[in-house]
């Protein structure tokens, strides 16, 4: 059965169309869809009967309920939904990570440029697969940590998602359940992908997603609600800077060429200083205001960014926020030397950083940092102008902080 759930505006007219309805029943499915939120084409009352029973006949709403939900002393909630995604093909040579967006067999060889694996199949198509989804209440604030696919490609050498390696992309309706099949869908107040996944390796959906969040007809959310997430595509992360205006979080966890590699291998195939070249092209990330004086870092002096004068437009475009996302692990990525190479960095970008707590996962050889080492590191790129937060870490009792999410035991028989 086909999903009216996870369809835009002119798809739902083009379904009504085929059904022989007027293209305005498209409009019509759309609000019982998006704005009521009913689960059954039965509860469409302003369709005609008959309408109704064609458009069963093909046709269910697809919202899939939650399957599991575990609970944090914090708050927070962690819930498994079942998600039908584009699967994987079955892997060559025994690997089950091969990463057609980077270009590499992360588990085989990281170094070894392989063909690409594309996946096949469609809605329906996904094996009894689970996603697992964040919700973190915050006062009046509620933020959805949503997935994106089954696993991920991108093999972070500090995250759990990567090690499951990739089981499938999910649809537009797969990521749009996880908020509309929420208990607490009526609270939330932000959206992040965040979750499972590398949203630019799933774009085509995440777009569809996030036009469907915010399209007059859907939700009608502003952009400044959704931050999309990325290590950093080549290709996919400019497509996304044009074609969407929702906030960016690039994870960077560290500034320097030779050891991004290491701990991310998609370094290889886009470096963190092509991302920030590809950034600094967009107005709305460039920095308008600089200190008077140079910054000093060590022996060299880093001379100020040019004011540079902003257009009525560029204004417009400057609502749209930029962060780095670092997490900090003892003795590899902590000390001022590395502060002092993101200010070089991150020079003419108009943007803040999150520092994140790192949560070990099992047979990695990495350690977190303690507080006082956080906020110095905090302070000094505050100091010197970087907006710089310690995000809280939230739900790690469940497994639900930053990168802890893996649903490699969670499939349907």
């Amino acid at each position: 059965m086909k999903k009216l759930l996870g369809n835009t505006l002119d798809e739902l007219k083009e379904i009504a169309k085929s059904l022989g309805m007027p293209a305005f029943t498209g409009g019509q499915i759309a609000k019982w869809i998006y704005e009521k939120r009913v689960t059954s084409i039965d509860e469409m009352t302003n369709l005609s009967k008959q309408n109704r029973e064609k458009l069963a006949a093909e046709y269910e709403v697809g919202f899939m309920p939650p399957c599991d939900a575990q609970h944090s002393k914090d708050g927070t909630i962690k819930y498994l939904f079942p998600v039908s995604p584009t699967p994987a093909l079955p892997p060559r040579g025994g690997s089950q990570r091969h990463d057609s967006a980077v270009g590499f067999d992360s588990q085989s060889n990281p170094n070894n440029l392989s063909a690409p694996v594309r996946g096949l199949g469609g809605p329906g198509a996904g094996g009894g697969l689970r996603v697992e989804t964040v919700f973190i209440p915050d006062h009046d604030r509620a933020t959805l940590c949503v997935s994106c696919q089954v696993g991920c490609k991108m093999n972070c050498l500090f995250c759990q998602t990567g090690k499951q390696g990739w089981q499938g992309d999910l649809t537009a309706a797969d990521i749009l359940n996880q908020i509309f099949a929420l208990p607490e869908h009526d609270r939330l107040t932000n959206i992040v992908f965040m979750g499972q996944g590398e949203p630019m390796d799933n774009l085509d959906a995440v777009l569809k997603a996030t036009e469907i969040l915010k399209a007059p007809w859907g939700l009608a959310w502003s952009p400044k609600r959704i931050t999309v997430s990325s290590v950093g595509i080549k290709n996919k992360l400019k497509r996304f800077l044009d074609e969407s205006d929702c906030h960016v979080a690039i994870s960077m966890h560290t500034p320097i060429h030779e050891q991004r590699q290491q701990i991310m291998p998609a370094e290889k195939a886009m470096s963190i200083q092509e991302v920030v070249e590809l950034l600094k092209q967009y107005p709305a990330f460039r920095a308008l205001k600089s200190n008077k004086a140079a910054t000093v870092l060590g022996n060299s002096r880093v001379a100020p960014v040019p004011e540079a004068p902003a257009s009525g437009k560029e204004e417009t475009s400057r609502q749209r926020r930029l962060t780095f996302e670092y997490t900090m692990f003892h003795g590899v990525n902590d000390s001022i030397t590395h502060a002092k190479e993101i200010l070089k960095l991150l020079r003419g970008l108009d943007c803040r950083i999150n520092l994140i707590r790192y949560h070990k996962i099992p047979d990695i050889d990495l350690q977190g940092c303690d507080q006082k080492t956080m906020e110095n590191f905090r302070d000094y790129l505050n100091a010197h102008g970087i907006t710089t937060t310690i995000r809280a870490s939230r739900g790690e009792d469940i497994y639900a902080a930053c990168g802890l999410l893996n649903t490699a035991k969670h499939k349907a028989p």
